[in-house]
C-alpha cells in the first residue's frame, strides 16, 4: 500500500519478549494533519505514533513498527501498564471536540485508509477483535479520543474490533459493586468501590464512546449494562 515515511525521532525499543498485540487509535485534536506531523515529528514534543492518517485517507509512517512510539501516555489495558510497549499507535488528523463538545464525523476516505492499514498490520500481528481499542479505553480518566463520532460499528464490520450484538430494549442495571467488576473484567482500569464514583462515570463514558454511542452520559443504564455483558461473553 502506498505510505508516505515521516520519520520522527520520538520513539525508543520495545521490551524485550513482548509482542503486539493492540492497536490503539487517537485523534490529532489538531487544526490539520500538517500541524499535527509538525507535533509528532518535533524532538520537544516527546510524542509520537507509529502512523497518522490525513483526512484524505493518506497514510504517514513514523515509527517504525518494532519501536515502541509514544501514544498512550499513562495508560492501562487487562492489567497491562506499558501499553505503548505491546500497542501500534494510529494518529486520525481530526479538529476533536469543539468548546461546545460536539465532534464532526471522520471522513470516509479517512476511514477507508484506516481499514487498508489495519489489514496491512493484521498481516504481521495477531491483534484479536476486542484489542482494537480508542485513547479513551485505554486512558479513560484523562483521554476522550477518538470520540463518540468515530464509527466503531462500521470498523468492526471491516474485520477490525468487536461490537455489541445487544440492543437498546432489554438488560437489567447492574449494582455498582457487579458494574465495576464487569468493566474491570473486560479491561478498564476501575477501583472496586462499590460506589458510582466519578472514576466509574468516567470509565462507563468511555465504554458508552466505544460500545453506545448514541447515550454517552457515564450513566450505566439497562442498555449499557446489557452490552457490557454481551461483550464480555464475546470476548472469552
Amino acid at each position: 500500500m502506498d505510505i508516505s515515511h515521516r520519520p520522527s525521532p520520538n520513539f525508543n525499543d520495545r521490551p524485550h519478549g513482548v509482542a503486539v498485540d493492540m492497536v490503539v487509535l487517537h485523534y490529532t485534536n489538531m487544526v490539520d494533519a500538517d500541524a499535527a506531523l509538525a507535533r509528532l515529528c518535533d524532538p520537544a514534543a516527546e510524542v509520537s505514533a507509529h502512523y497518522l492518517i490525513d483526512e484524505a485517507g493518506k497514510i504517514f509512517a513514523l515509527v517504525a513498527e518494532d519501536k515502541r512510539a509514544w501514544h498512550a501516555g499513562v495508560a492501562f489495558w487487562q492489567g497491562e501498564r506499558d501499553i505503548n510497549g505491546c500497542s501500534i499507535g494510529i494518529e486520525l488528523a481530526h479538529p476533536g471536540h469543539l468548546n461546545d463538545g460536539t465532534c464532526a464525523p471522520f471522513p470516509h476516505n479517512q476511514m477507508t485508509g484506516l481499514v487498508g492499514l489495519l489489514a496491512d498490520i493484521s498481516s504481521r500481528h495477531n491483534i484479536p477483535p476486542a484489542r482494537f481499542l480508542g485513547h479513551s479505553d485505554v486512558a479513560s480518566a484523562r483521554k476522550i479520543d477518538p470520540g463518540e463520532m468515530f464509527d466503531w460499528d462500521w470498523l468492526a464490520a471491516q474485520g477490525f474490533g468487536l461490537v455489541s450484538q445487544a440492543g437498546d430494549d432489554g438488560g437489567e442495571m447492574l449494582a455498582a459493586a457487579d458494574l465495576q467488576a464487569a468493566l474491570a473484567q473486560f479491561g478498564y482500569e476501575i477501583h472496586q468501590t462499590g460506589r458510582l464514583d466519578d472514576m466509574t462515570r468516567k470509565v462507563v463514558t468511555a465504554f458508552q464512546r466505544h460500545h453506545r454511542r448514541t447515550g454517552v452520559d457515564g450513566v450505566a443504564d439497562a442498555a449499557t449494562c446489557a452490552r457490557l455483558l454481551d461483550l464480555l461473553a464475546r470476548a472469552r
